[in-house]
Formats: structure tokens, C-alpha cells, sequence
């Protein structure tokens, strides 16, 4: 990205940190739908990419579903980042009663016996607002990983906005992330981590509908070098609230090899992972390459 560009976009979020969350709920909902409709429009790369994974979720899906799937999901997306620069300036009551998550006593009976846990989740829905209930409501700090963007501002800008929702943010391409981590493990704490897609050399292949996928192996050697409980989670909406669903624990097997091991648990995040983006497929915010069969030969991350 050009310096010029950097700069540009910099502004442009910040625009949307600045002047977005001055709205009124209704303005801002509204203007979302209408950006993210003018973009669905022009049919770009990242719409046809959008409609291109849901062709997987959703192998029935005719030409017209499918366009109506990626409208509803660049609407979804684009709610994602309207409640994202609003969220600063909710109140504590209005991100306690924006979210309903089932089965939260498996994270919360978790935490309570000090083993630490690994709450792994795909791009579904509004993770950060997530987060900031789990602060805010259930009262628990946590650490997490970004991914390091350009221009380092904008890394910085978001840093600065997880961290006041909250959250203990490291840098992804950081050699001491992974210990950092392990240590907040170790210590009875909650780390998040959304892992849904991996283009590295230490991605994992998992089959993901039906086709051959990466996703991390961070959790599942998380879990298995500090003994932290692995509990995958799904995010959907459901009108005005966020709705999420804690999934049955991933055991680390008795038996093999490390790989061996961090294969089979990672396969079943992708298993809990499916389950969610089924159910909501114009939840799933993937506009990027994310199969192996979609990408270039020296595995470009479009």
C-alpha cells in the first residue's frame, strides 16, 4: 500500500471513530445499510469473493440466493464496523443487553477452576462487541492478537479502541505473542482468538465444507502446552442483539504426536466453526480467499 494510501485510509477510519459514533443509532444503522448496498452494487472483488465462499456454506444455492446471501452479508459486515466505531461510546447497560450468548457456563465454569481457557470463534458477526460484553458483563479481562495493518497508525487505532473495550491486544506478527499468551493461560486467564483462516507455512489443513482449508494452530497448542480448556464459539444476529453459542470443549487426545494432535483439534474447531457459519451463512465475513483450491500458486492472500 502506497504512502499516500496508508494516509488516506488512516483518515478514513478515523472519520468513522470520530464522526460515526456521534450518531444517533438510527442514523448510523441506516447509513450502514446504505454503504453497504452501494458497494454490494458495484460487484467488486470483495463481493465476488464473498459470494464465491458462500457458494461452499450454501452448495444449493442458486445464482439468486446467492446474491441475495452476499447483500445480506455485506448489510452484516458493514453493521460490524458501524457498531465497531460506535461501541466506545456505548453505555456499559447498552452492551450488557445487546448480547445473549448460550451455554456461557462452560466458559464461565472454565475460568472458575483456574485452568485458563481458549475461546476460539470465526469471523461471524461483531466479535469486538463480543469482547467488550465478556469485559463489561461477565466482568473478565482477556488477551488477544491483531493482525499488524497499514499504515502503523491505523494499527495503533485499533490497538488503542480494543484495549479500551477492554482487551490486552498483541501484535500477530510479534515472536512473543504466543508466549505472552501461554503465560495469561498459565495464570487462570481467558484468551480470544479468532481463527477461522490461516495462509502461514504453520496453518493447519482441515476440511471445511467440503473442501481443503488452513486454519491457526495456536489454540490447539495453546491448549495442549498450558492444559487451558479449548472452547469454540459462534456468533450470530438475530435483529438488534448479538446472539452467541459457546460449543462443547475441544479435548486434547490421549494419544500421537504433537501435529498429530494439533490436526485432529483443530479439525474439530472447524467442525463447531461450520455448524455456526450454517446456520448464518450472511453472518460470515469472509471476503477473502480462504480454500486452497482458490488460491495462487505462491498462496497470495488476496
Amino acid at each position: 500500500m502506497s504512502g499516500g494510501r496508508e494516509r488516506l485510509t488512516d483518515a478514513l477510519y478515523g472519520l468513522g471513530w470520530g464522526t460515526v459514533k456521534k450518531l444517533p443509532e438510527p442514523v448510523s444503522v441506516a447509513l450502514g445499510r446504505t454503504i453497504a448496498d452501494a458497494v454490494w452494487k458495484r460487484r467488486g472483488k470483495s463481493v465476488l469473493r464473498l459470494e464465491s465462499n458462500l457458494a461452499r456454506v450454501v452448495p444449493d444455492a442458486g445464482p439468486e440466493r446467492l446474491s441475495e446471501l452476499s447483500k445480506a452479508g455485506m448489510r452484516s459486515y458493514m453493521r460490524y464496523w458501524m457498531e465497531s466505531f460506535r461501541l466506545p461510546a456505548w453505555s456499559a447497560e447498552r452492551v450488557k443487553s445487546g448480547v445473549e450468548v448460550k451455554d456461557i457456563d462452560r466458559l464461565t465454569e472454565g475460568l472458575a477452576e483456574g485452568r485458563g481457557v481458549v475461546l476460539a470463534l470465526p469471523h461471524l458477526a461483531n466479535w469486538d462487541l463480543a469482547g467488550a460484553w465478556v469485559t463489561t458483563k461477565l466482568g473478565v479481562p482477556f488477551t488477544t492478537v491483531a493482525e499488524r495493518l497499514k499504515p502503523e497508525t491505523l494499527y495503533d487505532r485499533f490497538v488503542a479502541y480494543r484495549e479500551s473495550l477492554g482487551m490486552e491486544v498483541l501484535p500477530h506478527n510479534g515472536g512473543s505473542a504466543f508466549g505472552t499468551l501461554a503465560r495469561r493461560l498459565r495464570d487462570g486467564g481467558l484468551v480470544c482468538l479468532v481463527a477461522d483462516r490461516d495462509l502461514s507455512a504453520s496453518g493447519v489443513e482441515v476440511e471445511f465444507f467440503h473442501e481443503t482449508a488452513r486454519m491457526p494452530a495456536g489454540p490447539a497448542l495453546l491448549a495442549q502446552q498450558t492444559g487451558a480448556l479449548l472452547l469454540p464459539a459462534t456468533l450470530s444476529y438475530d435483529g438488534s442483539l448479538l446472539r452467541g453459542r459457546i460449543h462443547p470443549p475441544v479435548e486434547v487426545p490421549e494419544t500421537g504426536t504433537r501435529n498429530e494432535k494439533t490436526s485432529v483439534m483443530t479439525q474439530a474447531l472447524a467442525d463447531a466453526f461450520a455448524t455456526g457459519i450454517a446456520e448464518h451463512p450472511e453472518d460470515w465475513h469472509m471476503l477473502q480467499r480462504l480454500w486452497l483450491a482458490d488460491l495462487e500458486p505462491r498462496q497470495e492472500s488476496s
